[in-house]
């Protein structure tokens, strides 16, 4: 049974659209406060953060209505990283944690993530749990009015969020004579993230955090990394960090202004945590790692797996398999040690951990040699088109083409109307032919 509501990632969609308006909110809200009242484990309270969206207003009201309507006492946190809101949902003892977002999204599209008492991400099987109450008649699950939830406003998320992270490290710890650029994409790391990095003394020059509601994201963050080149170059900064809207997402940029992705990242973590001898079991990647990260790790003979696109799937692959180190290209990553969801600004103190010594980033990241990889990410009305005859002809014909010197890859977005293709081969010729003759097909 496919979900009707929930996607790869919570819930994502333009603002006032089907699914993402105040009606539905309240709707979501009741629902997941009618499942997890019902599991009468720990007190009825629910814990709502968000990013900066200005839709944000008009949808969190919704939501805590929802929720104080099934019965559940709320806090709300306003901007704080996703992870943050994980974090404190466990740290709280909270039923569950809410978090309003669309993530990388442009400021008109909106959403949530969801997730339990456990700080987890939820799964499948709660997600459809929940949908079923959705569709069912509302009043069945209003409260008496002596039943009703509390609401209260919790102004202390960031400096409990900033508190967590710091514990994971010696107090000795700190980044001293560092010249650290931050991008935080005016998103939910605005105020978190420069204040964690001044608090471990380090020099800051912070960017895009002068949220207005409609400038997340917007050519800044870490769907847009030329900015923190551009900064890091422009300041003679030590090493650059670029969040996305609701910070779980880091892009990274060394000393001599190049870029480091989300592969390179993880090369470099693994690395050292294998010297180090934490390392668990291996690496959870994704089918959009680099191939080159794969040969990478074989050379060091950590084991590999490939997870489907979607930070739920890469940590569903490290428990199954007990890593405790996995990500996408794209910044998510996943220290299983300290977190159980993505989250940049954990990612950048183990990082900065690192090179605490004196160590150059440049030196720390440069691992392995990626292979040449060419995305495109096409608009789409229905991503079913994936399945026509001519779409599956032309990406067969492609991959005859490059077989024996590269990969291909196409999949549906699991958060926006768009086909990813994805083409990989140290045979450049064969990058464009191969993603031309799919495009074209699909356009």
């Amino acid at each position: 049974m496919t979900k009707k509501y929930f996607g790869t990632d919570g819930i994502r969609g333009a603002i006032n659209s089907k699914n993402i308006n105040g009606d539905m909110f309240f709707k979501f809200g009741l629902a997941s406060g009618t499942y997890f009242k019902s599991q009468k484990k720990r007190k009825q309270t629910a814990i709502i953060a968000k990013d900066t969206r200005l839709s944000g207003y008009t949808l969190e009201p919704a939501l805590v209505s929802g929720l104080a309507s099934a019965g559940m006492h709320v806090y709300t946190l306003g901007p704080l990283p996703t992870n943050g809101l994980a974090m404190l949902t466990k740290h709280m003892r909270a039923n569950m944690g809410i978090m309003i977002t669309a993530s990388h999204n442009p400021h008109h599209d909106n959403g949530l993530k969801l997730f339990g008492p456990d700080g987890m991400k939820l799964s499948d099987k709660i997600e459809k749990k929940i949908e079923s109450l959705i569709d069912k008649q509302i009043s069945k699950h209003l409260s008496k009015p002596e039943k009703l939830g509390r609401v209260k406003r919790l102004e202390t998320g960031t400096r409990k969020y900033i508190k967590i992270l710091k514990k994971n490290f010696a107090k000795e710890f700190n980044l001293r004579g560092l010249r650290i650029v931050i991008d935080c994409a005016n998103g939910a790391g605005y105020k978190a993230g420069p204040e964690l990095l001044k608090s471990l003394g380090a020099k800051v020059i912070a960017i895009g955090v002068k949220p207005n509601g409609l400038n997340i994201n917007k050519n800044c963050g870490s769907t847009y990394p030329n900015k923190i080149r551009s900064a890091v170059k422009k300041y003679n900064a030590h090493i650059g960090i670029s969040l996305d809207g609701d910070g779980d997402r880091i892009i990274m940029c060394d000393e001599k202004s190049n870029i480091i992705d989300g592969d390179q990242i993880i090369a470099a973590l693994a690395t050292r945590w294998k010297n180090k001898k934490m390392l668990k079991g291996g690496v959870v990647g994704t089918l959009m790692s680099n191939y080159g990260l794969e040969n990478y790790f074989k050379s060091l003979g950590i084991k590999f797996i490939r997870a489907n696109v979607g930070d739920r799937f890469v940590k569903e692959k490290m428990q199954k398999n007990k890593f405790n180190l996995g990500g996408e290209q794209s910044g998510h990553i996943i220290l299983g040690k300290f977190a159980t969801t993505g989250d940049g600004l954990l990612v950048a103190l183990e990082a900065l951990f690192a090179l605490r010594k004196g160590k150059k980033a440049s030196e720390f990241f440069k691992k392995f040699k990626k292979t040449p990889q060419l995305l495109k990410n096409i608009d789409v009305k229905n991503k079913s088109i994936i399945n026509k005859t001519e779409v599956k002809k032309s990406i067969k014909i492609a991959e005859k083409l490059i077989k024996g010197n590269g990969r291909i890859l196409v999949r549906k977005s699991g958060t926006e109307s768009k086909i990813r293709v994805m083409v990989e081969s140290h045979k450049k010729s064969l990058l464009s032919k191969c993603l031309n003759l799919i495009t074209k097909q699909i356009k």
